[in-house]
């Protein structure tokens, strides 16, 4: 603007807002001088801080550094030497206290240089606009004298007139005219010169009313504007202080902290590394081999053992080895890869090339290392185990006719072809060979030679069945065959020395003896062949067993054993001889309840002990579905004996429990008195199908199946839970309808 406007021409008789107007921003800049002295407060007890931080990581440093320089227990001690990380720490905390020195300069020069001055400024100011108040009251108090005298001369003038009306009406009246003309003449000229001293009177108070209005106030506003502008430069400057003094602490933070940033970048990641191997490297020497200790108590040497019994072991081993290798190796190639893959990753990130989460990565390479390791350790075991068998025998696979052998859970009595004992519990576990039927305890599957006749009709399987039960049975006998598959046995065998042990089954030592060992027959041979029509071409076999009522099998009650009644297993782990079943009967199946039972659910049937039933279903998971007269319901399988019809006189049967119980008590039955009096309790029910909620488990972790028992997972499907895991390391579980095996510690509840 040229010629800004003044407070004189625009405010005329506006001081006295002027004049607050400016009192109050004169008042603010107390206000402003009291912010910088607490802004230096602060800065200084920032200061303090930084200081008393520094101080407190510097002592930390202090206590381990050794231990973060070379270690705790280092081969050559240091002396005064950090490593480089420690280094360019103590540049860091030296840079903080230099940092500090600085905050604590800054809120002294706030102090010295800026609020005190303004305190100053501020007191000067109002001392100057006290004045200019002083002066607007002096000329407003003349300006009102003037009017007063105004007034005054107004008065005088007007008593002057009334005086000259006086005056007259005295030489109106006839007595002394003469004199009182006079005196009227006089008046008049006295009359006059009051009113002309009133017109001069109007014109002075005229002249300094507009001396005052037209000079007196604007000057003085005039005045009172430059002031306050005064204030405002006098305010910039020391703002203007103010900024330069944090600029400079600005600037010299900066530079300390771009000193201390050039430190940080000579920080290799490998000095530190260096410096620790340095004061860290000893003598080391790998630990030997481990070799054959002999056993303390059967002296023998470290040459593997290579007769032909040996030999068939060894040939299941290799077999199953040399399978898993190739698969192994190729599965070891796509993890490496996996994790090569993830290592390019990691370092395009450390390069700066690809921007993703680090620690996300690396965990996945740990993840994809730790899966490599496992596949890794697999196939090293296989080689290992190859290169040693061939070495010893060569390759004894060669030629070979391996079964074709299926993980199963027999659920009905079976021997096993190879030892001939029986493959029996609740979680009988063993093979049996899809082409001929051979059936075997887990633990005997890398004994079974490898002779496989090959796919065999049903009856054909019957008759290798019974040839190799036989072969089985006679290896219990004392004095019977050898171990091998044509029934004898390598010099010095157990067998031979009439070691071998006989057939436990036949002396009712299991808990589950009452009903492994039935009376086929009276006159009937003890041992007997079933058919499997599952489906899948295997066979099973029934026990050869004696009488219950056998002298010989009883024994008396050891001291301080536990009596136990024991009842019938449930029959999900008896099967009917071949011709028993109801379509070769040509009519319905019965059976008889053994104990009487109390419906407690939806479904479930009353029956009285002893009442004959007609079976509708058969056993679904320890429940079968009966008729009684009119009524159908589930009742526990454990609880009907299974009648014979006419038609299959050799049906298995389940011992009459009547006149006496027979319980176990460790390897030996016992029979006690006479216990018709007391009501039979039957054993404890399994829970049916559907009784309580479905539990699900969801996989952890990725599983191939091994085998046609086991499911394949992937990570995060979901099964139903069939059966917890009983401490073999596996669980059952059911998808599609299927119900198999999967490693528990692969899988959660969900």
């Amino acid at each position: 603007m040229e010629s800004p406007p003044t407070f004189g021409s625009e405010l005329k008789d506006g001081f006295k807002p002027a004049n607050a107007w400016v009192a109050n921003g004169i008042a603010w800049v107390d206000d402003i001088q009291n912010f910088y002295r607490e802004r230096s407060a602060i800065e200084k007890e920032y200061s303090a801080k930084l200081r008393g931080l520094a101080k407190k990581y510097f002592e930390k440093k202090t206590r381990k550094s050794s231990v973060l320089s070379v270690g705790e227990t280092p081969a050559m001690t240091p002396g005064s030497l950090e490593s480089a990380s420690l280094t360019t720490w103590t540049t860091q905390l030296t840079t903080l206290e230099a940092r500090a020195d600085e905050h604590d300069t800054y809120g002294n020069d706030l102090l010295t240089k800026v609020a005190t001055p303004l305190q100053t400024l501020g007191t000067r100011f109002e001392e100057l606009r006290k004045r200019h108040s002083d002066y607007a009251d002096k000329i407003e108090r003349e300006r009102d004298g003037s009017y007063a005298e105004l007034r005054k001369t107004k008065s005088k003038y007007d008593g002057v007139c009334q005086e000259v009306e006086s005056k007259r009406k005295k030489t109106e009246s006839g007595f002394g005219q003469a004199k009182a003309q006079s005196a009227y003449q006089q008046q008049i000229s006295e009359m006059n010169n009051a009113k002309n001293s009133y017109l001069i009177a109007i014109n002075v108070t005229n002249k300094h009313k507009e001396r005052y209005y037209q000079e007196y106030v604007p000057e003085l506003l005039d005045s009172l504007q430059d002031l306050s502008e005064f204030r405002t430069l006098r305010l910039n400057d020391l703002w203007t202080a103010a900024s330069l003094l944090e600029t400079a602490l600005l600037q010299q933070s900066t530079g300390i902290v771009e000193r201390q940033t050039q430190e940080i970048s000579r920080n290799l990641p490998q000095l530190d590394s260096m410096m620790f191997m340095r004061h860290n490297v000893g003598s080391w020497q790998e630990p030997a081999d481990k070799v054959f200790e002999p056993s303390p108590v059967w002296h023998d040497d470290d040459a593997m053992v290579v007769d032909e019994t040996a030999k068939i072991f060894l040939r299941n081993v290799l077999n199953k080895s040399k399978s898993q290798l190739g698969d192994l190796r190729r599965e070891v190639d796509k993890k490496r890869r996996e994790v090569e893959a993830i290592q390019s990753v990691k370092q395009k990130i450390r390069d700066g090339t690809e921007k993703r989460d680090e620690v996300v990565v690396v965990g996945q390479m740990f993840a994809a290392q730790e899966s490599l390791h496992q596949v890794e350790r697999k196939r090293i075991t296989a080689e290992v185990e190859t290169s040693t068998i061939t070495a010893a025998v060569g390759d004894v696979t060669l030629g070979a006719r391996n079964h074709n052998f299926k993980s199963q859970t027999f659920k009905i009595p079976t021997n096993c072809d190879l030892c001939g004992e029986r493959i029996w519990g609740l979680s009988a576990k063993g093979f049996d060979c899809r082409d001929c039927g051979y059936t075997c305890h887990s633990k005997c599957e890398m004994k079974v030679p490898a002779e496989c006749p090959g796919e065999q009709s049903k009856e054909e399987r019957k008759k290798l069945k019974l040839d190799r039960q036989n072969t089985a049975n006679a290896l219990l006998k004392p004095g019977g065959g050898g171990a091998g598959a044509g029934g004898t046995s390598p010099s010095g065998s157990a067998a031979d020395l009439g070691l071998a042990r006989s057939n436990t089954m036949n002396s009712l030592s299991s808990g589950y003896a009452t009903s492994a060992h039935r009376s086929i027959s009276n006159t009937g041979a003890r041992n007997s062949t079933a058919g499997d029509d599952n489906g899948n071409g295997s066979t099973s076999s029934t026990v050869a067993e004696l009488p219950a009522s056998t002298p010989a099998s009883r024994a008396p009650v050891p001291a301080g054993g536990r009596k136990r009644v024991m009842a019938p297993p449930p029959t999900a782990y008896v099967s009917e001889l071949p011709g028993s079943t109801p379509d070769s009967a040509g009519g319905e199946q019965k059976g008889k309840m053994l104990y009487a039972f109390e419906a407690s659910g939806d479904g479930e049937l009353t029956v009285a002990e002893g009442r004959e039933v007609v079976i509708v279903e058969p056993d679904n998971g320890g429940w079968i579905k009966v008729k009684a007269g009119y009524k159908e319901g589930l009742v526990p399988a454990a609880y009907v004996e299974m009648i014979a019809s006419s038609a299959a006189p050799a049906m298995a049967m389940a011992p009459q429990l009547t006149g006496q119980s027979t319980y176990s008590s460790g390897s030996s039955v016992h029979t006690t008195g006479n216990s018709s009096a007391q009501k039979k309790k039957g054993p404890a029910v399994a829970p049916r199908r559907g009784a309580k909620k479905l539990r699900y488990v969801e996989a952890v972790y990725a599983y191939a199946a091994q085998s046609e028992t086991e499911h394949s997972m992937d990570e995060g499907e979901r099964f139903v839970l069939v059966k917890e895991d009983p401490g073999d390391g596996w669980a059952e579980v059911e998808k599609g309808g299927v119900t198999k095996s999967v490693p528990a510690s692969y899988v959660q509840a969900v």
